[in-house]
């Protein structure tokens, strides 16, 4: 075993940014969606989207839906002597506080100022670290034939804009982060709502849907998960749901350089004699041989940290060098 002290130089930090889908049907678009059949307490304030039945095997929750009202309305009263205060407006100030970071914030469209909306939120194990921006598509369908392809702006922002949770991209009517030629970016009430990559949350103007599909939510005091459904039955209808992760992976690589004068002898008793510390074989002493397989890291204590192994031993002798690259990554 031999020691060498590792210098600056011989440490890098490289960045990669790792892509992938994020449902996990390992598929770019999801196509097929479903409910719990099981009635909970959560239903009035959000419901979970899985790729299969709830109950089969390797079900999955992929992403789930809310409908938040800042007047509380769309929901039953928790009290009726407490007008207003509903899983609805729970809902909405949940939201709020997550995304503006502020009790006192408002929703706002393009332009537009909403009263409630309708929120996908994709499940925390679907999105690794973050949505990819620009591969967010998604197709409602209203009543009748209409349907409505969404996706984010990101690609006509040369900079981005953001919030409390993050960066914030409108939604318009395009697909891969830009909107269709000849088209508006978004209608006159607004745009059709805030894609927060961050968090992997599509807010949704309801307004917005209303005028373009017309998908309009419940504002009655006894729609207990009525307006949660429909934009269910809207994104399942069109069965059209695309969105990609993205993870930045940090890795350490650290260059352990043998010189041709360095790591040519072992204490393998192979090679030194254990009772008198001779090399065994006297060819061995001006022209030895050795066989690298680990390289360890120790720190000043002489602590082992990390252990690296080489696919097949190394031969090292006087007239070779030797460069090995071990890659750390977390």
């Amino acid at each position: 075993m031999s020691f060498k002290r590792l210098d600056p130089e011989d440490f890098l930090v490289s960045i990669d940014s790792i892509t992938a889908t994020a449902w996990s049907t390992n598929t770019p678009t999801l196509t097929t969606f479903f409910t719990s059949s099981v009635t909970s307490t959560n239903d009035s304030y959000y419901k979970n989207v899985y790729q299969t039945g709830s109950t089969v095997s390797g079900s999955a929750v992929q992403f789930a839906i809310a409908y938040g009202n800042k007047l509380g309305s769309g929901s039953a009263n928790f009290n009726d002597s407490v007008p207003g205060v509903s899983p609805t407006r729970t809902v909405y100030g949940q939201y709020r506080n997550l995304i503006y970071g502020d009790e006192n914030a408002q929703f706002i469209f393009g332009t537009v100022t909403a009263s409630d909306f309708w929120a996908i939120s994709v499940d925390r194990a679907r999105y690794k670290e973050h949505l990819l921006k620009g591969t967010f598509n998604l197709t409602l369908s209203g009543s009748g034939i209409q349907t409505l392809k969404l996706t984010d702006n990101s690609g006509m922002v040369s900079t981005d804009t953001y919030l409390d949770c993050g960066r914030v991209y409108q939604i318009i009517s395009g697909s891969n982060g830009t909107a269709y030629s000849g088209t508006g970016n978004s209608p006159s009430s607004g745009s059709y709502g805030l894609f927060l990559p961050d968090i992997a949350t599509i807010i949704f103007n309801p307004l917005a849907l209303s005028q373009s599909i017309n998908l309009s939510p419940s504002r009655s005091n006894d729609s207990d998960g009525l307006n949660i459904q429909s934009l269910f039955n809207a994104v399942s209808g069109a069965a059209s749901f695309q969105a990609n992760s993205e993870e930045t992976v940090t890795s350490d690589f650290v260059f352990v350089r043998a010189r041709n004068a360095e790591f040519n002898y072992s204490e393998n008793p192979s090679f030194i004699s254990g009772s008198t510390g001779d090399v065994i074989y006297s060819t061995f002493i001006n022209s030895p041989q050795t066989y690298m397989t680990t390289v360890g890291f120790y720190n000043d204590t002489n602590d082992l940290l990390a252990v690296a192994k080489l696919s097949k031993p190394l031969t090292k002798d006087f007239t070779k060098e030797a460069l090995l690259r071990v890659k750390l990554d977390f």
